[in-house]
Parts: C-alpha cells; structure tokens; sequence
C-alpha cells in the first residue's frame, strides 16, 4: 500500500459525533477480526460523506501488523428502495483491488464488513481534489489536472475493458438485490418522461425524428460491446490530484458499462453534478483526444471518427436529457445548485448551457433535427429565465 501526503482541505459534510465514533469502533472490530489480533485507531478526522453516510481518516494507533499509519473508514446506513451504494462501494472495491498495484488508480481495499456496512481503505492522503485546482486561481495547474482526469479515466477503462462476467459475479456474491447499474433506471426514466415534461414546462415538442434518436442511443448504451468499469460519477470532488496522477474515489453507483458513455464527461465536463461551471475554448477537445489516446489500444475503431463521434453524440444526448429530467422540475426553486452552494452557479444557467453544448455538436456532426430541438429548448429557456440563463462563467481558474 502507498501512502501520498499533500495539503488539502476538509470536505463540507460533518457527521454527528456519535456516528464517527461508532464507525471507527466498528472499524476497529473488523480489522481486529480480520488480522487476530487488536487494532486500534485513534484521531478520527471527518471527511464527508453523501448522505447519511461517514467518512473519516483514522490513525492507526496500537497493532501487531504491518498497517500503513494512517487508514479512512466508509460506513453506509440501509440502503433506500432499490439503490445500495455500499454493495457498489464493496463490489467496485474488490474489483480494482485485483488490479496489479502499477495499474491501480484507485485506493485498495483492507477491509469490509457486510452486516456492519463498512469499508477500510488506503488512505490516498490529503491529496487536494480537482475540484480545488479548478476553484483555484492557477490555470496551468488546473489544465494538468482536467488532463490528467481525462488520462486517468481512460487507463482505468483500457486495464478493466471486459470485466462485466466479474463485476456480476460479485454482486451476486454481495447479495444485492440492487441493479448493476443504478443509472441505467434513470437513462430509461428520462427517456420516457422527457418529452412531456418538456411540454408541460416548456411547451416544446419533442419530434418523433429525436425520440428515435434517443431510442436508438440507449439500445447502444445498453448493448454496446465496449464496457469497463466506471465509477459512475464525475463529480470534481471525487478525483484527487496526486502526484502520480488522478486517483478515483467514491464508487456509490461503481459498475461496468459503455466506455462512450463516461467519455461523454469529457465533452459536457461533470454533467452528473450542478457545481459545473465552464471551460476555455478547445479544453474538452484535448480531454477527449487524452482520453482516446488511453482506450485506443484496446478498441483501436474508437480512433475512427466516423465510429467514435455519433456515439459520442448519442451519449451526450442522454447525459443532457437525464440532467433535464433531474434538474427542469426544481429549476424555479431556492435549490442550491449543487453541494458546494458558495462555488456553484445557478442551475438553470448549468443546465441552459449543456443544451448550448448539443446544439453546436449536433450541427458540427451533422444531426440537424438534434440541433433544432435544442434550439427550440434553449429559446424556451431563455424566453423564461432571460438571456444570462445561457452564460456560465468560466471555472475561476480559468477567468
């Protein structure tokens, strides 16, 4: 296990005092039974969580084993209906764990408990998120780190390419009765109910020409042959800036499924979260050239335009309709726009401006019925929410 220590500040989330230090005991109790003998941990510094859930650093006070010093613990509460992010945290774990230590960009798992719902992790260390570099005021640092998302993101890819009979063994081995990919109930939510909350809210028609469309890009998403491991989210937040490069964290929605999909991250940068703001002229272009350079030696046709842009398009599509779909219904609301409410920007002006981005794409690609319908959704916008709706500042690194 490696250890990397930089500077790097708290997360925003605080658990109640009670629950960290019932994690921690709970963490002391699985390691002690998973070693023999007694662990100890002391310190526990909060990190953050989604949800109800606790994230904290501990220090390795008293044990008879080689441990590193420092270790984070992750406990989940019940899972909610159909969603158990703890099943995917455990599973993803196990997954990338098996990796060679050289091709492994994520922390390694040291522990897990079922009926605890817990997990024990290397610490990466205070390594500061992508989030902070692009909150931040150096550019240079800030492009290095958006590049090396995009290199990290597409090595990860190209060293799990194929692991779907895997990854389900191990979720039927957890004994989730979960969906593999929890995202996939949401793609074919947002298709269904898309078109008549455009019509309600916005009182714009979805041609029959862009549902096909839509129909024919989830049966891609779907079906497509070229699957790895995602980590579901592509949240600034959960990608540390180490120095050897991005290292992911957070796998809550962690499951195999198409490459293209996450690739489209690339193009809309963060489209799962509302604390995007923009990115200078030709950096998402160099991300997804990054990210190709990565992939291209495992599925060399993605080196193909004529292959790899219509279902980056397609992919593009679903991540701006299921934004939509989250987003349009709170849209009049106080809501923050996402969990970091003081560095976010107003999420109709997030949301207006990732139809923006379709519409360029879909003209550069040649898909003139797309573009007309994104045009006819962002006038609608516009006409509702005034013209700034489709501004979105630059990240501050950038301005």
């Amino acid at each position: 296990m490696s250890v990397e220590i930089t500077a790097g500040p708290h997360d925003i989330d605080d658990a109640a005092p009670s629950e960290l230090d019932d994690a921690v005991a709970a963490a002391e109790s699985v390691l002690s039974g998973r070693f023999g003998a007694p662990v100890r941990l002391a310190d526990p510094e909060d990190l953050g969580g989604a949800g109800r859930s606790v994230v904290a650093r501990v220090r390795v006070a008293s044990t008879p084993f080689s441990l590193p010093r420092t270790l984070v613990v992750k406990r989940y509460p019940s899972p909610v209906a159909d969603r158990d992010p703890f099943a995917h945290e455990v599973v993803s774990h196990k997954l990338l764990t098996a990796l060679p230590s050289e091709e492994r960009l994520t922390p390694e798992l040291v522990a897990q408990d079922n009926a605890k719902r817990l997990v024990v992790l290397e610490d990466l260390g205070k390594a500061p998120r992508l989030a902070e570099k692009l909150l931040g005021s150096d550019a240079r640092a800030a492009e290095r780190g958006l590049l090396s998302w995009a290199h990290a993101m597409g090595r990860l890819h190209a060293t799990t390419a194929g692991r779907d009979a895997d990854f389900d063994a191990l979720m039927r081995r957890q004994g989730s009765q979960c969906c593999a990919d929890p995202i996939v109930v949401d793609v074919h939510t947002a298709l269904r109910g898309l078109p008549e909350l455009l019509v309600e809210s916005l009182e714009v028609e979805t041609p029959e020409s862009v549902r096909s469309f839509a129909d024919q890009a989830v049966r891609g998403f779907v079906t497509s042959r070229r699957r790895a491991f995602s980590p579901s989210t592509s949240c600034p937040d959960n990608h540390l800036v180490t120095s050897k490069g991005v290292r992911f964290l957070d796998f809550e929605g962690g499951c195999v499924r198409d490459i293209v999909f996450d690739a489209a991250c690339l193009r809309v940068p963060f489209p799962s979260c509302w604390c995007a703001y923009g990115l200078p002229a030709g950096m998402s272009e160099a991300m997804v050239a990054a990210w190709r350079a990565e992939v291209s030696s495992v599925w060399p046709d993605l080196d193909d335009d004529a292959v790899f842009l219509p279902r980056l398009l397609e992919a593009q599509l679903l991540w701006v309709w299921l934004g939509t779909w989250r987003g349009l219904p709170g849209l009049d609301s106080a809501l923050p726009s996402g969990h970091r409410p003081l560095d976010s920007p107003p999420r109709v002006v997030v949301l207006t401006t990732r139809w923006v981005r379709l519409r360029a794409d879909a003209v550069a690609a040649g898909a003139h019925h797309i573009a007309a319908h994104a045009d006819a959704v962002l006038s609608a916008l516009v006409s509702r929410y005034g013209s700034k709706a489709a501004e979105l500042p630059l990240y501050p690194a950038f301005r």
